[in-house]
């Protein structure tokens, strides 16, 4: 019998970089597994920081195939739940979308990092792909260690936002940061579908990663349910 679990997933709520620049949630990157989640038959659940409409990263908006195939999943973007109103205990897992918007909101995220942390300490699921890892960078264990250290990880790198020309735009660089704080980073070439999975951390490095990440979920909450 199929295990019927509940997935939360959390997005941005920043959606401005500049006056005219416009950010959010890299919509494939939500999607993505959203579709996979609910085509597995799982209960999701979309919460952001601020609760409400979720920006839409521009740069990521659908082709029209992908509008039709993604319907669903934006518009669970329309109205999302307030992220401080959340219980972990709900829950089997959490993913973390990137988009350039989890640079500005995750990190300050002060029930972001609580809400982390209860997940950490309830040994469920946390996945996280692109600027998603962002949500990661200030929280911490119990004994008062990032939770990054002496993790295998990715996310999008240096290189990768150096070429898509936002590396004097962001408040800090993701790899840099994620490495500083003692997490065992690792690359492959720009643009690769590549995953990372340390114990019920998982990590994708970029959008192409999306489908990889979710279905990475799947099989970790397989393997513990005994699917």
């Amino acid at each position: 019998m199929t295990t019927i679990h509940s997935i939360l997933i959390i997005v941005t709520s920043f959606g401005e970089i500049t006056p005219g620049e416009q950010t959010g949630v890299w919509l494939e990157e939500f999607a993505v597994p959203y579709v996979e989640f609910i085509n597995r038959g799982y209960k999701v659940t979309v919460a952001s920081i601020k609760g409400g409409k979720a920006p839409i990263d521009p740069r990521s908006k659908p082709t029209d195939g992908q509008e039709e195939l993604w319907g669903d999943a934006i518009k669970a973007l329309e109205n999302t739940s307030l992220l401080s109103s959340i219980n972990s205990s709900d829950f089997s897992a959490v993913l973390l979308p990137g988009g350039h918007g989890t640079m500005y909101d995750f990190p300050e995220s002060k029930s972001l990092g609580e809400l982390l942390s209860k997940f950490v300490q309830q040994e469920k699921i946390i996945a996280s792909m692109c600027h998603g890892p962002a949500s990661l960078v200030n929280v911490k264990l119990s004994d008062g260690s990032h939770l990054v250290s002496g993790k295998v990880l990715t996310s999008f790198t240096n290189e990768e936002e150096s070429a898509a020309g936002f590396t004097e735009k962001m408040p800090f660089l993701l790899e840099s940061r994620l490495r500083e704080l003692g997490a065992k980073f690792v690359v492959q070439p720009n643009w690769s579908d590549h995953v990372e999975i340390d114990g019920k951390l998982i990590t994708g490095q970029n959008p192409q990663s999306s489908k990889s990440v979710a279905l990475s979920i799947i099989d970790l909450l397989s393997d513990n349910s005994g699917e």
